[in-house]
């Protein structure tokens, strides 16, 4: 099954699924914007190569706010998952976590690692 012909609610109930998994507080305004990064990306892959040029303005202009605002908000739900979060998640999804004396993802690494995640989890059902 290909990510395009999956209801659009129930891909973003998988995506929020693992994003709390991850350990992101939903109260945070990135958390939203990472949401939105994701489930762009998982529907083109593309757009990682450039999310200052293309997909930070797009989440901005849902949003009605900067492509700043939009990256440093995402930079800080991805911190605090990071510091806060599920290392074992972290582990399985990355193949190391804070834990390991690593630094976090940066915002690309983390967008297209989870996306990546639900596209083949999307493939296997």
């Amino acid at each position: 099954m290909d990510i395009l012909f999956v209801d659009d609610v129930e891909l973003e109930t998988y995506v929020t699924d693992v994003m709390l998994d991850m350990g992101v507080p939903a109260h945070l305004k990135g958390y939203y914007y990472l949401r939105d990064a994701i489930i762009m990306t998982g529907k083109d892959v593309e757009l990682v190569s450039s999310v200052t040029k293309l997909m930070y303005p797009v989440i901005a202009r849902h949003f009605k706010t900067s492509p700043q605002k939009v990256e440093r908000a995402i930079r800080n739900a991805i911190e605090v998952s990071w510091q806060r979060g599920n290392e074992e998640s972290f582990d399985r999804l990355f193949g190391y976590s804070q834990k390991d004396g690593k630094s976090r993802p940066t915002n690309s690494e983390y967008i297209a690692r989870i996306a990546d995640k639900i596209r083949l989890d999307i493939k296997a059902m």
